[in-house]
């Protein structure tokens, strides 16, 4: 950048944050390589030493630079007032005996001591402070360094290298800076009065040199004062200055993320008033870190839920917080060219910097969409989904094996099962190893048996995450009719209690216990709809689930003794008179519900007994009993079954036919063959002819028309009103409220653990039959990683539903033991987990909205919703939306 305004020697050259251009050391063969977001940072020495003596490594050493008043600005300090002097200027030069002290610790005690950090070790020691503040909520927090650790500000510096004597010669100015930022340069540069020292754990003023040198070896015919125009970020240095500055007057200097960590510097223009310690409304204490939100870019709260959840993984953050790039693997053809891994690492650097306002994660997007076409574009997708693949990616990113060696398993047969798993688990790793392994992956022992020859085979799995199933504690109630065929019993209709993610099985017992179903007899369940069967329900594997509340079922008690007969179906159709322009216009119409029989005819006389008998019970003997029927009409009226008024089924339009009405008056009803729907007319069924059965073997379809007189109150009529009184499955009602369900995350472990035969599209090929079998299953979790994430399967899907499980799950938030599932004998020290995020689900299978609820910070839980940050209790966190959640292994002593 050139900065016309240095009046100092030719235009100066921007080293933004120190980050100095990759090329200008290539072009002498130097392999100089640096990250182009690089940021260097001016903080405390003491607050920097404290976070390294206690993390495992020896404390770094730095360059020492002890400061020195320059002999050409040597009374600038004293006039800084006068116009004519308002600069700072001092020299740098490296002191090799304040190494000897550093070696017995001594370096640091003064506040006088200043640290030249990198960004990422930067904000390592900002977590690390963060959450020694947090951990410390029952005893005062005391630190190393007393001042205001809440803002970033930046200052630019101008500096010219002295080589021979390993030097610099540091100006900053008025002109280059703020004012309040040169004010508080002259509180920290002062160095008329105590010694300065400032060491250099960067490694880039040795760049400097280096730069300097390449610059003036092809430039000695310029001018060699070329000043280097630098930016430090200046953190935790707060002065009596500052504190008498009015607070609208900081607050272009307050802002830490919208201008200072993007790499540009802020000016004179700045109208930012965004204070770091406010979150959308929400006050929290200065400085707290990973209380960011992210926008929304249309539709991507799926991925802002997983990502906030990711950036609150204890050991992933520190990970990638740090310097993780030196473990991508470019060479791995399952990776993404590392480019999941640094658009992740890039994404949870901007989440952890100090400062509230929001990130918009276009960039990631815009990689996630590239690798990963289905979440491409700005509908709503599953945030596990997204959660799955960007484990799966950032694993293949980061693997730090280059070159995958074969392996193949063993022969299990024989050998422990803890010589086996330790076998599986060593080929994997051998593929396999990265921080997403060393944290989110566990193995578990899966046992298949088949069913004809009994061979088992054990294998040892490794899994991400474990997708448990929401086994239902709720009874559903279904009502259904019982019709008999033996002609003595008119319909009944039973209500049964079935498990509500039950099968058609589980309905068939409840219904023939209900109604005493003799062991001659089998019930045929079928669902009925305008006045025909649309479906037989004959499987008895197939869920409940597919029943709807609104369905109308028929369950048909037929003999077993008669299978092998064919399935007779009877229609009925009744003649009715309507007025149209002033005439009588006379129509076929369709009523009841079918009758079903298994029966062998061969006659039109055998049709005519058959359906009579089965019509018998609704045979009415005279006029007194049908007095309060009334008119025939059922679109309107209600009748009253078990308390509740259930609308009688309506009547399908009306089916005009060719034939005259007065041809089918009579005492006798006319039978036609037709088909499912019972429209069509292919043939008269008559008395003494056969029946032209055709191809129809299995199943005969027979439409019954009867004459005007035989519904009419008269001698010997029928009551074809019951016929239409069908119930639904469920009757819901205004107030009809069904009871939240609620199940223990125990009970869903048990069901994801328990014994269960394949489907039929999983089938196994068993090596000793030499064929494809349904083996049954039962999987056992042997090895569980630190990080422990549970799926709720609450979208269930089937070929005719997709549906939401709005199941509440009981889960522990303190102490998740799963000591009692585990199989492995002697394994790791501790299976008990801490929750520490959740990734919820508002709303339905159509549409909904995704939030995050994250532990962060003592007791402390807060909801992540989109760009949002609110703090919440721990006592709403436990909802119906639960969808995914994250536990943390914790060991035992911490937990006693």
């Amino acid at each position: 950048m050139e900065n016309d305004g240095n009046n100092n020697g030719p235009a100066a050259v921007s080293l933004n944050s120190l980050n100095i251009e990759p090329h200008l050391a290539q072009e002498e063969g130097e392999p100089l390589s640096l990250d182009q977001d690089q940021r260097v940072y001016l903080v405390p020495f003491r607050w920097w030493k404290e976070a390294q003596d206690s993390s495992s490594s020896v404390l770094k050493m730095g360059i020492p630079y002890i400061a020195s008043p320059a002999s050409s600005y040597g009374g600038a300090m004293k006039i800084l007032n006068n116009i004519f002097y308002s600069d700072i200027a001092f020299n740098l030069k490296e002191d090799p005996s304040l190494l000897r002290s550093g070696e017995n610790g001594d370096v640091g005690v003064s506040g006088r001591d200043y640290a030249l950090v990198p960004g990422e070790m930067w904000l390592q020691t900002l977590k690390w402070h963060s959450d020694s503040r947090s951990s410390s909520k029952n005893i005062k927090y005391s630190s190393a360094v007393d001042e205001d650790m809440s803002d970033i500000y930046p200052l630019q510096l101008r500096l010219s290298v002295q080589r021979e004597s390993n030097a610099f010669s540091v100006k900053i100015s008025k002109k280059d800076n703020l004012v309040e930022c040169f004010r508080r340069a002259c509180k920290i540069f002062n160095v008329d009065t105590d010694p300065l020292w400032v060491w250099d754990f960067s490694g880039q003023t040795t760049l400097l040199f280096l730069y300097d040198k390449n610059k003036i070896s092809k430039e000695s015919q310029k001018q060699t004062d070329q000043d280097l125009l630098l930016e430090l970020q200046v953190y935790g240095l707060s002065d009596s200055v500052r504190n008498r500055v009015k607070k609208e007057e900081l607050a272009p200097y307050t802002n830490g993320t919208s201008n200072l960590m993007n790499g540009s510097a802020l000016n004179n223009s700045s109208s930012s008033t965004c204070n770091s310690s406010t979150i959308f409304g929400s006050s929290f204490e200065a400085g707290s870190l990973g209380l960011t939100g992210l926008q929304n870019l249309g539709n991507t709260c799926f991925m802002n839920s997983a990502l906030q959840c990711l950036a609150h993984t204890p050991k992933l953050v520190d990970y990638f917080l740090g310097d993780y790039r030196r473990e991508i693997n470019l060479e791995n053809p399952l990776g993404m060219n590392g480019e999941i891994a640094s658009a992740f690492g890039d994404l949870l650097k901007k989440l952890w910097t100090p400062g509230a306002t929001p990130v918009t994660p276009r960039t990631f997007k815009s990689k996630l969409a590239h690798f990963a076409p289905q979440f491409s574009g700005f509908n709503q997708h599953d945030s596990q989904e997204l959660l799955a693949f960007l484990l799966d990616g950032l694993h293949e990113d980061l693997n730090r094996v280059k070159s995958k060696p074969y392996v193949e398993a063993k022969d299990s047969v024989g050998r422990p099962d803890e010589e086996v798993a330790d076998e599986f688990w060593k080929n994997h790793l051998a593929r396999n190893d990265s921080i997403i392994v060393d944290l989110c992956q566990g193995q578990y022992r899966s046992t298949l048996v088949c069913p004809v020859c009994r061979k088992v085979s054990v294998t040892f799995d490794p899994f991400m995450y474990l997708s448990l199933p929401l086994p239902s504690t709720t009874i559903r109630t279904m009502t259904l009719t019982i019709v008999k065929t033996d002609g003595n019993t008119l319909p009944s209709s039973f209500t049964v209690s079935v498990p509500k993610n039950g099968k058609l099985e589980d309905l068939i017992q409840s219904l023939s216990a209900a109604c005493s179903l003799g062991v001659d007899e089998t019930l045929l369940v079928a669902e009925i709809y305008n006045n025909r069967i649309i479906r037989f329900l004959e499987e008895p594997t197939d869920s409940l689930s597919l029943i709807r509340d609104g369905d109308q079922l028929i369950a048909y008690r037929l003999r077993k003794d008669a299978n092998e007969a064919p399935l007779i179906v009877f229609m009925h159709q009744k003649i009715e008179e309507k007025f149209v322009f002033g005439k009588v216009s006379t129509s076929w119409r369709a009523f009841g519900f079918p009758f079903v029989v298994r029966q062998a005819i061969t006659t039109g006389s055998e049709i005519f007994e058959v359906y009579t008998k089965l019509l018998a019970p609704f045979l009415v003997p005279d006029e007194e009993s049908i007095d309060n029927y009334g008119s025939t009409d059922n679109n309107a009226a209600e009748v009253e079954v078990e308390d509740n008024k259930i609308p009688r089924l309506t009547e399908p339009p009306e089916t005009s036919s060719t034939e005259e009405p007065d041809s089918m008056c009579g005492t006798k009803f006319q039978f036609y063959l037709t088909d499912e729907k019972g429209i069509r007319r292919d043939s008269e069924i008559t008395m003494e002819e056969p029946v032209n059965l055709k191809t129809m073997t299995t199943r005969l379809n027979v439409l019954a028309c009867w004459s005007e007189s035989m519904a009419k109150p008269k001698h010997k009529h029928y009551d074809v009103q019951p016929l239409s009184l069908l119930p639904e499955v469920f009757k819901s009602g205004f107030f009809t409220k069904r009871p939240q369900e609620s199940i223990s995350l125990f009970k869903c472990l048990e069901a994801f653990l328990k014994e269960e035969p394949l489907g039929p599209e999983d089938m196994w090929y068993c090596p000793v039959c030499k064929k494809h079998c349904q083996a049954s299953k039962k999987l056992d979790l042997w090895r569980l990683p630190e990080i422990l994430v549970i799926h709720l399967k609450r979208f269930s899907y089937s070929r005719y539903l997709k549906n939401k499980l709005e199941t509440f799950v009981d889960f522990p938030i303190h102490d998740l033991d799963i000591s009692a599932y585990i199989d492995q004998k002697g394994g790791q020290s501790s299976n008990r987990y801490i929750l520490y995020a959740i990734s919820n689900h508002y709303g339905s299978m159509g549409g909904g909205h995704y939030t995050a609820f994250v532990h962060h910070g003592g007791d402390r839980w807060y909801d992540f919703d989109d760009s949002h940050v609110s703090s919440i209790s721990e006592a709403k966190i436990k909802t119906s939306a639960a969808y995914v959640l994250f536990y943390r292994r914790v060991e035992e002593d911490i937990l006693t």
